[in-house]
């Protein structure tokens, strides 16, 4: 087992890739009577098109089939894997993103049997025909929940109008018509691809002992077969630099208006320290632009073209990203209008020198070690980390070491006006009178 102690933070990472292929992490943390534990797969719901493991010709599988497993793999022939969480005082749960499933639990007690049980149920699978059918009804009242959510509508909106082929622009749970294809021998398929060990990370941060925790996830695993891994083949479209619609609106039963105004970022390639380098002087770059101290905010704040609501945030994957900036406004049209102007000319004059990057960075850092007492955030972003080829413990590094000139290569990603989109939710005749 191999250590890595940070001294800004004065904390020790173990981690060992057992024989399998599975990387196992452990974060003690002093003084934590809670543990949580994070056992992800790098699948997500833009793996729709790959070959599995075993064959040579890719296949297509329905959308939505990555968030449609994971609700499958809590149900097992004995029962409900929930039921036995809940009977060792833990608390599970699960998630699918774009690119990754994560299983997860937290407990302050039976921190042995609750990790043996996330291991073995999720390398357990077991689907009927029967029980696929009756998910689908379940999964089917989740979707038409989530088309009345306006934010969610907003969001998918505006990825839909940034993305012409890539799967991104799919709803993570898919729609109802797709799941309706999705069979056993589907999900058999997807999880025989996906969820080798080789291709999962288990992370366990909190109060836990590291040799006696790695000793038991090395014996547990050991007691497993798990058949040879061929690399994955995971394949996407080609997709266009510029933004597919430039503007487009949805009514819905909302009170007050809602716009998003997106960038879709040209650097979509990148991995490793140079990801995180991008990513992170993205992140500045629009905490100067559009933060709560920028001369944006003051002045939308002042004429009310803002409220609470207000937000702005980046994010990059493998193949896809995007910046996002918006609120409820009583004038989406003109809060559109003055984001885009902020926009323009921040790319032909950068407003930005030495001091205002000094003042964000230092700000961010503050951020970032405050978000590491949160055993949640450790785990779930280190894991998000750790499959892009990142390291969340080389954060304060690469802040410390950006400058100026970073901010504005990565700014000039995303700010051409043809990358640029506009989705706005309007109140519904009945809902604005």
């Amino acid at each position: 087992m191999n250590n890595l102690h940070f001294d800004q933070i004065d904390e020790t990472l173990y981690h060992e890739q057992l024989d399998n292929g599975l990387d196992v992490y452990i974060l003690p943390k002093k003084g934590f009577s809670k543990t949580y534990a994070t056992f992800t797969t790098k699948y997500g719901s833009i793996d729709n098109r790959f070959v599995p493991q075993g064959a040579e010709e890719p296949i297509s599988v329905p959308d939505g089939i990555a968030h449609f497993l994971e609700h499958k793999m809590f149900e097992k022939e004995e029962g409900d894997i929930f039921q036995q969480f809940s009977t060792q005082g833990a608390s599970a749960n699960a998630f699918t993103s774009f690119t990754r499933t994560a299983y997860l639990f937290s407990a302050t007690g039976q921190v042995n049997e609750n990790v043996r049980t996330l291991l073995d149920f999720v390398q357990s699978p077991y689907f009927t025909e029967k029980t696929v059918e009756k998910e689908k009804g379940i999964i089917g009242q989740e979707i038409t929940m989530y088309d009345d959510l306006a934010d969610w509508r907003l969001y998918f909106g505006l990825i839909e109008n940034m993305y012409q082929n890539h799967p991104v622009k799919i709803d993570i749970a898919g729609t109802i018509e797709s799941i309706s294809h999705i069979t056993a021998e589907h999900l058999y398929t997807c999880y025989n691809t996906f969820y080798h060990p080789s291709n999962m990370v288990l992370f366990i941060v909190g109060a836990a002992e590291p040799e006696e925790m790695m000793a038991l996830v090395r014996d547990n695993q050991a007691q497993k077969e798990f058949p040879p891994q061929q690399d994955i083949k995971r394949l996407y479209p080609d997709e266009p630099v510029e933004a597919v619609i430039k503007e487009r609106s949805l009514r819905m039963s909302v009170q007050k208006p809602k716009v998003l105004v997106g960038m879709k970022p040209i650097v979509k390639d990148l991995s490793g320290r140079e990801m995180l380098k991008h990513e992170l002087a993205m992140q500045l770059a629009l905490e100067l632009l559009f933060g709560r101290t920028s001369d944006f905010y003051h002045s939308a704040y002042e004429n009310d073209l803002i409220d609470e609501s207000y937000s702005y945030e980046f994010s990059l994957e493998q193949g896809f990203g995007y910046a996002m900036v918006g609120s409820d406004s009583s004038e989406p049209e003109k809060l559109a209008d003055e984001i885009a102007s902020t926009m323009d000319r921040a790319a032909e004059m950068w407003p930005f020198g030495a001091k205002d990057l000094d003042r964000v960075r230092r700000k961010k850092i503050g951020t970032f070690l405050r978000a590491l007492n949160s055993p949640e955030y450790i785990a779930n972003q280190f894991t998000r980390y750790k499959f892009n080829d990142m390291d969340l413990f080389e954060v304060v590094p690469v802040l410390e070491d950006m400058e100026v000139t970073d901010l504005q290569e990565a700014f000039a990603s995303i700010s051409g006006s043809e990358q640029r989109t506009v989705f706005s939710i309007l109140p519904s005749k009945k809902s604005s009178q």
